[in-house]
């Protein structure tokens, strides 16, 4: 875990601490962020509150200065459509660049293709404080991704005393959560823990037809033995989700409301092939760690060990069986024949109907197609029309199998002394990670493509089977000097990282690629000023982005010039805190150079199945990013609290354009001087919480300036603005035997507002969320 700062400058820190230990009306103030060198906010209670139970973690930060959350919907119940966007950087299908840690620890990469985000890892109700560090961030951040940033989502520590605290939740689409947590209160000497379970599910939005379902198991334990305090956690959590799918913009404005995926199964396999049911994320995530943390004298040191799991599979349904084995003249395709299993290859034809004996038909040579859905319409080979009228539809459900497992430890220290009347701190330590992934592509046949998805278990080919090995060491060094007048910090650190593709089948030769990176300097320095609770600060930061193992999916010899991302970071800002005030204002500016793109298989223009990869990866050049981020909290009276954010981000393209792998360069272009695609130019969020008595309510507002869909910035998401709304009462004992009651109302974008959200691709966004209520009852015992 990441050890303290140390003897840096803390008044700020201080002040804020006092607050929270002294409000008795408001139940936090914001905190604008820790004393130190780089831009850094932290949630509050207050925008916990905006979002209902029912949501996923993520969803708490979108509130913060540079911070963009777009999820498929307002619980958050599809990864596939989640985006996650910071001074221009993005988290998406496309690029993973924000870093994302739990208790400080390590998520894995956030990429859909086997990664996990932290709501994975955490439930909303075990959600302590998210702190974000836009741009530097600490040196100690343990991520290979954090080139803007890092999000570290805390878990809440267990209760001195006993109870039981159970929730209910309901809301819009079928939305329900049940969720139990119970706190041991002292089990031994200064030993402490909690155990917590829910189950959740909803449907989407657009027809109510998806079957989301989540199950999460955790518990935490804390004790101090001597000098030493012990932390253990582990989560369980198993989800299944149904995709929503992205749009063009002509789309949108055809139809604001339907993403394209149907809810009837049609018995045309062309059309099926957008059947939302089909298009589904399973996944299955095992987290745990142990950790201990010694301080004595002028020493501090922490360690901690670690374990990921993560297994499950995304699907697709193609419209057609993919012709695998010749199995001669006159003889039905063993395709068809449950049982048979082909390992590898490559495809020999496509076959779209049959007759009963399984013999592959032809079209009338001279029929036009009359299917006009998905993707502009469909050839004579796809429409029944065109074939006798015995024919038979075939189609497949093709799911690529993820599985992964992780092992790693952290160790720190941090030595404090004297240097004449100067404090001084010397920090240090090591990440160490040791991880391997395993992914297959297996097709099987729908067992009757005119009545419905199911399908055969057994596959009828399997595509591909690949292995991922990867080890992962980072080492950093920091001293920080207290000169009395300032703060001042000197830091390096270093990623040596090992990555490897083993294809099981042996078909393709197996790669090895160092993803080292260079010595990464850091430097910093915090000035208190004259006026008391304020500030300056300024910091610059190397980042680094290491290579995924998702990359090398793509084929080996698409690799060759394939480089690690890296981005220079300057932060320069004011940070304020006094007892009914805290603001924070920051200039950045961030050099971004080698980034990455994913060129993903489902386009505008249909899904091309039958890729050996999951897309391709390729390095764009350049981004030049700078702006301005800015956060006041304000306590009016003892009851009332506002709190505001701007942001201000200019993200450029540096280079023109890409050569991509099939020779061209004019599919995809980063033309010098075009804005980032998906990245706003200027973004604000209000919000005014009132509390009073047993009572409370708020509202938030955020406006979201217009975004390009796509990088030569033709295609345009107009601007939005969304509000949240909350109330609620809390009742202390409200009878014998209950401790609290909490009733809470929650309406996300109350006055249900049309627009695109999430992008990525390059080409098309995700419809955003309409209104949607919630409520919760909880109850302590």
């Amino acid at each position: 875990m990441t050890l303290a700062i140390g003897t840096l400058s803390l008044c700020n820190t201080v002040i804020a601490e006092e607050i929270l230990e002294t409000a008795e009306t408001m139940e936090s103030i914001t905190i604008v962020g820790k004393s130190v060198s780089y831009a850094n906010n932290q949630t509050s209670d207050e925008m916990l509150k905006q979002q209902s139970a029912l949501t996923s973690a993520l969803a708490v930060i979108d509130n913060l200065p540079g911070v963009l959350v777009n999820e498929g919907d307002t619980f958050g119940s599809d990864d596939w459509s989640t985006t996650v966007s910071i001074r221009g950087f993005q988290l998406s299908l496309d690029e993973q660049q924000i870093g994302i840690t739990i208790d400080g620890i390590a998520n894995g990469n956030s990429n859909y293709g086997g990664g996990a985000k932290a709501n994975r890892y955490i439930d909303t109700e075990n959600l302590g404080r998210v702190e974000v560090s836009q741009g530097t961030g600490d040196i100690a951040s343990r991520s290979n991704e954090a080139l803007g940033g890092t999000l570290n989502f805390t878990t809440k520590n267990p209760d001195s005393d006993e109870n039981m605290v159970v929730s209910v939740s309901l809301g819009n689409f079928q939305a329900q959560k049940y969720f139990v947590r119970y706190e041991t209160g002292e089990v031994a000497k200064d030993t402490y823990a909690w155990f917590s379970a829910s189950s959740s599910q909803n449907s989407d939005w657009i027809d109510q037809a998806a079957e989301n379902k989540r199950d999460h198991l955790a518990g935490k334990m804390v004790s101090l033995m001597g000098d030493v305090e012990i932390k253990a956690y582990v989560s369980w959590d198993d989800t299944h989700e149904d995709n929503y799918q992205r749009i063009t913009l002509t789309e949108f404005e055809q139809n604001p409301e339907w993403d394209r995926l149907t809810s009837d199964w049609t018995g045309v396999p062309y059309v099926d092939q957008l059947y939302r049911l089909g298009w589904s994320t399973l996944r299955e995530n095992l987290f745990a760690y142990i950790s201990a943390d010694y301080k004595k004298d002028n020493l501090e040191f922490s360690a901690n060990a670690y374990y990921h799991k993560n297994e499950g599979r995304g699907d697709w349904v193609p419209p057609y069986i993919v012709d695998v084995k010749a199995d001669g003249d006159n003889v039905g395709h063993s395709e068809l024949v449950s049982g048979n299993t082909v390992l590898g290859g490559s495809a020999l034809g496509t076959l779209f109907f049959v007759d009963n004996k399984g013999n592959a038909l032809s079209p009338d040579p001279s029929c036009t197609s009359s299917i006009t859905f998905p993707y502009g319409g469909a050839g004579r080979e796809y429409d029944s029309a065109c074939y006798v009228s015995s024919a038979i539809p075939v189609s497949s459900y093709r799911t690529t199998n993820y599985k992964k497992e992780r092992i790693g430890f952290n160790a720190d220290f941090a030595w404090f002394s004297q240097i004449g009347e100067m404090e001084n701190t010397l920090r240090g330590g090591l990440w160490y990670e040791n991880y391997q992934r395993d992914e297959t592509r297996s097709w099987q046949k729908i067992i009757d493509a005119e009545v419905g998805y199911e399908f055969d278990h057994t596959p009828y080919w399997i595509q591909y089977d690949r292995s991922f090995p990867v080890e992962t060491v980072m080492a950093y060094l920091e001293n920080e000097i207290n000169m009395n007048w300032a703060t001042l910090r000197f830091g390096a650190k270093q990623f040596y990282v090992d990555l490897e593709r083993n294809d099981n089948f042996a078909v393709d030769a197996d790669l090895k690629v160092n993803s080292d990176s260079d010595l990464l300097f850091s430097a910093g320095i915090v000035v208190p000023m004259p006026i008391n609770g304020l500030e300056l600060f300024a910091g610059y930061a190397q980042n680094f982005a290491a290579i995924k193992d998702g990359v090398l999916e793509a084929d080996p010899s698409r690799f060759t010039n394939v480089e690690p991302e890296t981005a220079d970071n300057i932060d320069l800002g004011l940070r304020y805190v006094s007892n009914d005030l805290s603001l924070s204002l920051t200039y950045y500016d961030i050099q971004f150079d080698n980034r990455l793109t994913f060129i993903a298989p489902g386009s505008a223009s249909g899904v091309d199945y039958l890729s050996g990869e999951n897309g391709n990866y390729l390095n764009v050049g350049g981004v030049e990013s700078n702006g301005i981020e800015a956060s006041i909290t304000l306590s009016i009276t003892d009851n009332w609290q506002v709190y505001a954010s701007y942001t201000h981000n200019e993200a450029t393209y540096v280079d023109s354009s890409i050569d991509l792998p099939d020779g061209s360069s004019t599919e995809l272009s980063f033309p010098a001087g075009n804005t980032v695609f998906g990245s706003p130019k200027n973004m604000a969020v209000v919000s005014l919480d009132w509390i009073k008595d047993t009572r409370f309510a708020g509202m938030s507002t955020k406006w979201v300036d217009d975004r390009f869909i796509d990088a030569a910035n033709t295609q345009v998401a107009d601007a939005y603005v969304i509000s949240d709304l909350y109330a609620g009462i809390a009742v202390d004992r409200p009878v014998s035997g209950i401790e609290s009651v909490e009733l809470r109302f929650t309406v996300n974008n109350v006055l249900n507002k049309s627009y695109l959200g999430g992008i990525a691709g390059g080409w098309g966004a995700w419809i955003g969320a309409p209104r949607t209520a919630a409520i919760n009852l909880m109850a302590k015992f």
